[in-house]
């Protein structure tokens, strides 16, 4: 059984275009098999966006284990002078996100492969991610921890995961990295997690 979390190139094609509106923008995302919520934009992803309110002086972000790049892309429609970057393990979502940055006009984007922060060089200003629980607390944990090393000095981490999904342990794996973590919101047990470096 092939997981949204590995590269596995040997899928059948199956294209499907999601429309989605953002704080009154509207973004189309090319979506396939083989990918992290497939058919509709996930809850978690949605109640991260509505959780996040960036400031001019934010000029950069990540988004870790982008998928088809709803995180990414999203917050780059809004916040259009956000140098953005996106990474994934998932060669088939990267492509999606690629097509979907073109499909939506959304330049001064980089979409690359890496497994968490491996092929990431330099540090941001803001980081997301809705983390892939099913590839295990060990990648979870990774995201969380190497954030910090790839965070400008006042940069700010956001992560989505549901509570039985391990949200409190990541609370206080967040809090052991940078002495501070906010649960700025909880919707049907999602809750946002947010550090400061």
């Amino acid at each position: 059984m092939a997981h949204y979390y590995t590269n596995n190139t040997d899928l059948k094609s199956q294209k499907k275009y999601i429309t989605f509106q953002y704080r009154n923008q509207d973004l189309t995302f090319v979506s396939d098999i083989g990918v992290f919520s497939k058919e509709y934009i996930d809850y978690g992803s949605r109640v991260l966006l509505e959780s996040i309110h960036l400031l001019p002086s934010q000029k950069s972000l990540l988004d870790v284990g982008c998928g088809y790049g709803t995180l990414g892309l999203s917050l780059k429609k809004v916040y259009s002078w956000l140098k953005v970057e996106m990474v994934d393990v998932n060669e088939r979502a990267l492509n999606l996100a690629k097509e979907s940055a073109c499909y939506n006009q959304l330049e001064d984007v980089t979409i690359y492969k890496s497994s968490v922060y491996e092929n990431v060089k330099g540090t941001f200003d803001v980081i997301v991610s809705n983390p892939p629980i099913r590839a295990g607390k060990t990648i979870v944990f990774e995201i969380l921890e190497k954030a910090y090393h790839h965070l400008n000095d006042s940069g700010t981490l956001f992560v989505v995961i549901q509570k039985k999904q391990g949200a409190p342990s990541a609370k206080k794996k967040m809090e052991d990295v940078f002495g501070n973590c906010e649960i700025i919101k909880r919707d049907k047990g999602y809750f946002v997690l947010k550090s400061v470096k």
